[in-house]
């Protein structure tokens, strides 16, 4: 088959490119550096320059695909200038789907997230779950405008699946989940709320879950390819057994949650995981999802988290020769 994939230089888009290329797919995929992306066109996958945020600049590289897969995403937590939240996550959204109706692709898939419902309250929630409350932060509000623009495709005809993955961890993380993790080697993680809780799911397998959802999933159909439900403080603890380093004290939520106000008159001079937004969402939230349907229709079977977790713990050891 031949598919177009968006963000492909990403963190997941990235590992979703390897797994089409080992399986035999053809890749086109839009960068905006193509001089940067030198590894994967060395994986066989054929540049275009292109961006999300510019349809006509992608419409080469999808036309004549067998299927979509829309990756490409903007997460910022605590930055100051949020403007590519709209541009990327919404308009960008909307401009791949517009371009897959106009070039009638037979099948697309679109990387949503758990995020899209914020805090869950501790709720392990399912796909008919539709959160109405004031979203967390501005990456959560713009990926659940695009999930709305999404369905709204769908309801016009569209071929569409939409995939939400949980957090996301393993080797080539760029996010703070790994940041976290160098912090708690080298000391700098003394503590960690009560509460927050995550699905972890390994990258692979996230890439994986696309792969399925392109194969698999009915059109129309959302899945949460996420992993099992852990808190923020099982997590580091673990990987602070592995690491044989101090583990984080647990403080509670609500401390958090007090922080995220009184610094907000002072976010423009914090680094981003101390301003309001970075606070506010450690503070006891819940981002969490039941991945049973994904099972159930795709197939879907994430590695245990005690696997894939200490897996990636000792690669991040090994790049730091600890």
């Amino acid at each position: 088959m031949k598919y177009f994939v968006t963000g492909a230089t990403g963190f997941v888009g990235g590992v979703l490119v390897k797994q089409l290329r080992a399986a035999g797919h053809e890749v086109n995929a839009s960068v905006r550096s193509p001089e940067k992306a030198k590894e994967l066109q060395a994986l066989g996958v054929k540049l275009f320059k292109g961006d999300v945020t510019d349809k006509e600049s992608m419409r080469e590289a999808m036309t004549g695909v067998d299927g979509v897969y829309h990756v490409a995403g903007w997460y910022k937590i605590g930055t100051k200038d949020k403007s590519d939240g709209v541009k990327v996550n919404i308009n960008g959204t909307r401009s791949v789907l517009e371009l897959m109706q106009e070039l009638k692709i037979a099948k697309g898939v679109y990387t949503s997230t758990l995020a899209v419902n914020s805090d869950t309250n501790g709720k392990l929630v399912d796909e008919t779950y539709h959160f109405t409350g004031k979203h967390i932060s501005e990456y959560d509000r713009t990926k659940a405008a695009a999930h709305d623009i999404a369905k709204e495709f769908i309801a016009k005809g569209l071929p569409l699946v939409i995939v939400q993955p949980g957090l996301i961890y393993g080797p080539g993380d760029t996010s703070a989940v790994r940041e976290n993790l160098l912090d708690l080697f080298k000391g700098r993680l003394p503590m960690l709320p009560s509460k927050t809780a995550y699905c972890w799911t390994h990258v692979e397998d996230i890439a994986n879950g696309h792969i399925l959802a392109m194969e698999k999933g009915k059109t129309g159909e959302s899945y949460a390819i996420c992993g099992e439900m852990h808190t923020a403080v099982e997590g580091f603890g673990l990987a602070a057994k592995v690491a044989g380093k101090r583990a984080p004290i647990t403080v509670p939520y609500q401390m958090m949650k007090v922080l995220s106000v009184l610094v907000t008159p002072l976010d423009a001079f914090m680094p981003a995981t101390y301003t309001s937004e970075g606070l506010r969402v450690v503070g006891g939230v819940t981002y969490l999802g039941d991945n049973s349907k994904a099972k159930r229709e795709l197939g879907y079977s994430p590695r245990p988290f005690s696997e894939g977790w200490v897996e990636t713990v000792r690669h991040e050891m090994k790049l730091l020769k600890m």
